[in-house]
Order: structure tokens, then sequence, then C-alpha cells
């Protein structure tokens, strides 16, 4: 090989060199990049912690799946299983979010430093940011329901001088012995709610005197905060103390003979929240479901799956507007989440214990 020839190689040589170099490496990536979710967003799969009804848990895995292309793995738990699972994983998160469930679980959540605060862009969209979102931005409500008293008809037609509960007094009445059913604390929001409402109602000394009688005409208590409305549907109690969305459920899609009834001096009712847990392994798809959770469009999407809880954004019409016309008290939701361990394990240490529920 002449010199020349040789010389034209090595410049040959050093321009593919050159080229390469200046060529973007190839960036390594457990993850290809999801098709519809923002650029930014790179994590494929969100792990959720699901508190309300399985069927409103699968529906809002599908329609988010659906819109963004991210896989959701989510586990349904009643709030105070879930709080506790939280509290127990808290140096090793399963969930990256929690959603849904009275947020009274995540002011107590809050209070044991469990959440990640996140100043959310759809946070303008709530309709009532003073009731329903944290001052630190560590959690938002996603939905309301108010408690009410849930009646078997059938028995009601059987014994035609009893009517059904329209006060929180006429629970104690004698022809309710053991006909009631309600979920308990330890493991039910739900249940919580009504405890809370009464003490917040009646005061620390009459609310407790009243709880005692309130628990002894128990049939039995329930893990979920919504099962009761479905037993006593069956025929296994007479009266069930849950949400009245459950109750509607109950009655529209399950054709349960039941008769919803609100107390007339009062009663509490739930701002069902959300909050991203600190330590999240996918932040970024967390942060997506908690924008997406609170916009009109995912709160819309309630009734398809049989939910009917009324929405925490503006832009949405109620589909049972009857269920928030009712006397509802001026909930101190803050006070039921930073009493709710002393409360709870008062009621299960002194008047009913969390064996054998239903």
């Amino acid at each position: 090989m002449n010199k020349k020839i040789g010389y034209v190689l090595v410049l040959l040589m050093l321009s593919v060199l050159l080229l390469a170099a200046c060529q973007p490496a190839a960036v390594a990536t457990d993850a290809p990049k999801v098709d519809n979710a923002p650029e930014e967003i790179t994590d494929t799969e969100l792990n959720v912690l699901c508190t309300p009804q399985e069927q409103w848990c699968q529906g809002m895995k599908q329609e988010f799946e659906a819109k963004y292309g991210i896989t959701v793995n989510y586990v349904r738990m009643s709030s105070g299983e879930a709080l506790a699972r939280v509290e127990a994983e808290k140096d090793n998160p399963t969930f990256d979010i929690w959603w849904g469930g009275p947020v009274d679980s995540f002011v107590a959540a809050k209070g044991k430093g469990l959440l990640e605060a996140y100043d959310s862009p759809n946070y303008g969209n709530i309709r009532d940011p003073q009731k329903m979102k944290d001052v630190d931005n560590q959690w938002v409500g996603v939905y309301v329901g108010s408690l009410g008293f849930a009646t078997n008809t059938n028995w009601l037609a059987a014994h035609p001088e009893s009517k059904a509960p329209t006060s929180w007094d006429d629970l104690l009445k004698p022809e309710f012995t053991g006909q009631i059913m309600v979920a308990h604390p330890s493991t039910s929001g739900t249940s919580y709610t009504a405890l809370a409402t009464i003490l917040q109602m009646r005061g620390e000394e009459a609310g407790w005197e009243y709880i005692k009688k309130y628990a002894g005409q128990m049939a039995q208590f329930t893990k979920s905060g919504a099962a009761p409305a479905k037993f006593v549907g069956q025929g296994e109690a007479v009266i069930a103390i849950v949400f009245s969305h459950d109750t509607v459920n109950e009655i529209e899609n399950n054709q349960m003979p039941l008769e919803l009834s609100f107390p007339a001096e009062g009663t509490g009712y739930e701002i069902g929240g959300m909050g991203i847990l600190k330590g999240a392994k996918h932040m970024q798809a967390a942060k997506l479901w908690y924008d997406w959770a609170i916009t009109p469009e995912t709160q819309a999407l309630g009734p398809k799956y049989n939910a009917y809880q009324a929405p925490t954004v503006k832009g949405v019409e109620l589909s049972h507007p009857e269920l928030l016309d009712v006397n509802l008290i001026d909930y101190d939701f803050i006070w039921a989440g930073e009493n709710k361990g002393a409360i709870v394990d008062k009621f299960t240490n002194e008047i009913a214990n969390a064996e054998n529920l239903k």
C-alpha cells in the first residue's frame, strides 16, 4: 500500500469515529415509553391502595390504563386496614397512592408522616378547598357521602307498628335490639364516621354513654362499611348504618328491599380522600393519577361503576342530589382524624372487641 492510499484510509477511519462520537448514546431503561402519558412520565405501572367498593376500584383501574397506557395494580382494603397497612410498610411501601376512604384516615396518616406533599395543578377544580384539601397539600377530597340508615322493607311490612328510624335515639328502641348491623370502627371508616358524629353532636360524656347502648343493639359487627346494607337487604338484620350511596347501590343495582332514612337531628358525612404515599416507587405515575382523579371527567365516572357519591370538583352534575339534601352536621374532619386512634381503641377495648367480624 503506498503512503497516499494509507493516508486516505486513516482519514476515513477518523471520520467514522468522529461521526459515531457525535451520535446520542442509547439510554438504558427498564421500561418503554408510555404511549399516552405526558412525555416526562417514564413509569409504566402504578400500585394503588383502593378503599371504595370493588367495582369502582376496578373501573378506575380500567379507565386510567385506557387513558395513559400505565398498568395499574390495586388492592382493595377498608380504610382501617389500609391505614394499618400503610403504617406497617412505611419504610418500604408497597403502594404508591391511596385512593378513597374518609379523610380522617388521611389526617391520621399525615400525622404519622406517611404522606407526600404534592402541589397539584388541578387543585383549582376543588369546590370547597377549606374542607376538601389539606393545608399542606398532603391529601385532597375525591368524593362526598352522607351517613344514613337502611331498613328492610319486608320486616317493616311484617311489623306495621314499627317505622324506619329517623333519629339516632330510634336505634335504641327495644324492637331493634339485636337487629342492627354496622361495621367495626377498627376496620371501617363508615363506622368510625358514625362514632365521631355521635361524639361531636353529644359531647364526650353523653356521647360515650349513647355509644355503649348503641353497641348493645348490634346483631354483629362487619369488616366492611358497605356490607351491612347487603346483609340487611338479605334479611339477616333489620337496620344497617351505612353511607347513603351504598344503600342506593343495593336498591338500584341489586334490587334489595331497603328504605333509606336519615336522622333528623343531623348526620355526619365523609369526604373521601386521596394521598401519595411517602417513598412511593412510581412517583410520576402517582402524581398523574392524583391530577386525573380531581378532574370533572374522572369524577363523572362514579355512576358508571355504581358509585353514587357526590363529586368534590366543579363541573359534575350530582347523580343523586337528595343524598346531600339532608341535615348534615358541621363535621370536624381534623378533630376526627387526630383523635381516631384513641376513639377506636376505647371502643375496641372497653365496648366491643374486633373479634369474629362478619
